[in-house]
């Protein structure tokens, strides 16, 4: 593949609006369906703000009717905001399209990236993501002291963790030792090129995934480097280890367009 372009396009007191950057990849990613700019990467924080997948359900909206600003990518709600790395890599990918291999690879940027600060993440099988995996269920601390025989998720499908009370949080899954997400990733295909792409929580407020069933899983929760490292570490930091793998990545992968197997008259 050609050389990543890289834009950093706000932080800190300069975070970029959820609205402003949506038209920005709009605008890159005609750009690069036209050929007119290389394969690139937007960098920056959002203000606080959720947005909403295609396949969110009105259930895993916040229940006091904050906004949510619904998107054309996959996935469901989370959160963007401070103290969280938001990457939309605009490029263009042969045809047919390999969606799957597209987040794959994100997914190991950042696994490299957290390995690199200290931090074990790791896929979980069936959900997209960059995940710090807990203890098996057997040695965890039960939720409000409780035997796990008692555990209402893992009897009642609609549970929902915003009516339960903190021990029941996305925010505190790492104090249950439960599976928690380090980085949500939604993408998009358009005419072959990419838009969307992750959010890597650094040092975020996660009670604000408390709002809303996070990526619509109610058996698992969030965390961020700060939390898994036990201190403070900023954007600035992580901004440049996180640039680097997602060049190695990118620029060195063959994004081979998968097989079609027809099947035979």
């Amino acid at each position: 593949m050609s050389e990543l372009r890289f834009v950093r396009m706000g932080f800190g007191t300069e975070a970029v609006d959820y609205q402003v950057a949506w038209d920005e990849q709009r605008r890159v990613h005609a750009a690069r369906f036209a050929d007119e700019v290389p394969d690139t990467v937007i960098l920056l924080e959002h203000p606080p703000v959720y947005t909403a997948g295609r396949r969110t359900q009105d259930s895993e909206r916040p229940l006091d009717g904050t906004p949510v600003i619904d998107v054309d990518r996959g996935g469901k709600i989370t959160w963007h905001g401070p103290g969280q790395l938001v990457g939309y890599p605009i490029q263009k990918l042969p045809r047919p399209v390999d969606v799957v291999a597209h987040v794959r690879r994100l997914e190991e940027a950042l696994i490299r990236a957290s390995a690199e600060f200290g931090v074990a993440a790791t896929r979980l099988e069936g959900r997209s993501g960059v995940w710090v995996l807990g203890d098996p269920v057997d040695q965890r601390p039960a939720p409000g002291g409780l035997s796990l025989d008692f555990d209402p998720r893992l009897t009642d499908e609609e549970f929902d963790p915003r009516l339960n009370g903190p021990e029941y949080a996305p925010s505190n899954a790492g104090q249950r030792r439960e599976d928690r997400k380090l980085a949500a990733i939604g993408i998009r295909v358009a005419k072959g090129v990419t838009m969307h792409g992750f959010s890597y929580n650094v040092q975020p407020d996660n009670k604000w995934f408390d709002r809303i069933i996070p990526c619509g899983i109610r058996d698992a929760g969030v965390t961020s480097l700060a939390a898994e490292l036990g201190r403070d570490i900023t954007i600035e930091e992580v901004l440049p280890v996180v640039e680097r793998h997602l060049r190695d990545i990118l620029e060195h992968a063959d994004p081979k367009p998968r097989e079609i197997v027809r099947a035979s008259a």
